[in-house]
């Protein structure tokens, strides 16, 4: 059997859904880890076994034994991480976003190009079993033409603190955070169409609320009640060429009774209820009929989605299948949400198809 090694780069908290996947795939072997904390990269390699622990990066990719890295780091060193991974000749597949601006998602696009080498965006929705169920129904044409969809994904108290509250790190708060996921999400079901305008607002009305007290959430581990540089919540509209429209809103603090988490996508044959579990809607013989796919996993299912994503990627290395979440699409993405950092800023309709198009910062 041949084997893939791996190397990750980046042991918090979403680093362990990366290994659990690995470890539980039968044609990888973990070579090496790497975090700025030797002590937290060397109980990561007793826990899994893992023969080489580093605190450069660097270093990890100069190991010749190492065919693809996993970067499970703060934002703001996606780009450098990946652009130099490449460059070293390893396959990569990058934690979601691919990276804070425009300007370093397009030298991540070449770095690409020019080493010939894989990159994989880590999207990892696209992966859950109830997508690529229903992935077959809009292939198919059952839902026809989607020209509409609404995604929300609310937390009443959710501000993880730490890299995620330093907007210098993260790039942002919920939009860039979970806002990815699923206005990825729908713009990948809606056949990735054209973005031409987006408008957004963004909020800093209820800060981190750490004051709160009697009610646990999650909490990064440098986390720090007294740092929050980023927002509340966002919400955006989203235009696309073809017509279509998406709608989003997502929050870390908001005085909302529940979390919640919505996302809906309507054509004009049939829609869809994603979350919080797959059900489709459509018409037969004249009558609104509600088809309940039945699957083992109707809802987002966290760690099955992270095993089908590496899977994919082990296999995609392997040059078993094709990439679902190509370079290109991060770059899309990147674009689409510095748009709507810039429309609240600004205060206007941020135009992808005109001058607008030419300025790549938020």
């Amino acid at each position: 059997m041949k084997y893939v090694h791996i190397g990750l780069i980046g042991c918090g908290s979403i680093s362990e859904s990366h290994l659990k996947a690995y470890a539980a795939n039968p044609q990888v072997k973990l070579v090496a880890v790497c975090d700025l904390k030797p002590e937290r990269a060397q109980a990561v390699a007793e826990r899994y076994q893992i023969p080489h622990t580093y605190t450069d990066y660097r270093e990890l990719l100069a190991n010749p034994e190492i065919d693809a890295v996993s970067i499970c780091t703060w934002n703001n060193s996606h780009a450098e991480i990946s652009i130099a991974a490449l460059q070293a000749g390893k396959n990569v597949l990058c934690e979601k976003p691919l990276c804070k601006t425009v300007d370093e998602a397009l030298e991540i696009e070449q770095a690409v190009r020019q080493s010939g080498k894989l990159l994989q965006v880590g999207y990892v929705r696209r992966h859950a079993s109830n997508i690529e169920v229903l992935k077959r129904f809009i292939d198919t044409g059952d839902l026809g033409e989607i020209y509409y969809a609404k995604a929300s994904l609310v937390r009443r108290l959710g501000n993880p603190g730490g890299w995620f509250a330093d907007r210098e790190r993260s790039g942002g708060g919920p939009l860039i955070d979970i806002g990815v996921h699923v206005i990825d999400l729908c713009w990948y079901l809606m056949g990735k169409p054209k973005v031409v305008s987006v408008s957004g607002n963004t909020y800093n009305k209820l800060g981190n609320r750490s004051h709160i007290e009697n009610y646990d959430f999650y909490q990064a581990a440098d986390y720090d009640a007294s740092k929050n540089t980023v927002e509340d919540m966002a919400n955006a509209l989203i235009r696309f060429e073809n017509g279509a429209s998406l709608m989003v809103d997502v929050s870390f603090s908001l005085h909302a009774r529940n979390d919640s988490a919505q996302v809906n996508i309507y054509g004009d044959r049939g829609g869809a209820e994603i979350e919080p579990k797959l059900s489709i809607a459509t018409e037969q013989h004249n009558t609104i009929v509600n088809i309940d796919p039945q699957i083992s996993r109707p809802g987002f299912d966290f760690q099955d989605s992270f095993n089908r994503e590496i899977h994919h990627f082990v296999d995609n290395c392997l040059g078993k299948s094709h990439n679902i979440c190509p370079v290109e699409d991060g770059v899309e993405m990147i674009k689409i949400l510095n748009a709507i950092y810039r429309s609240a800023a600004e205060g206007r309709e941020i135009r992808l198809d005109g001058e607008d198009a030419n300025a790549t910062e938020q």
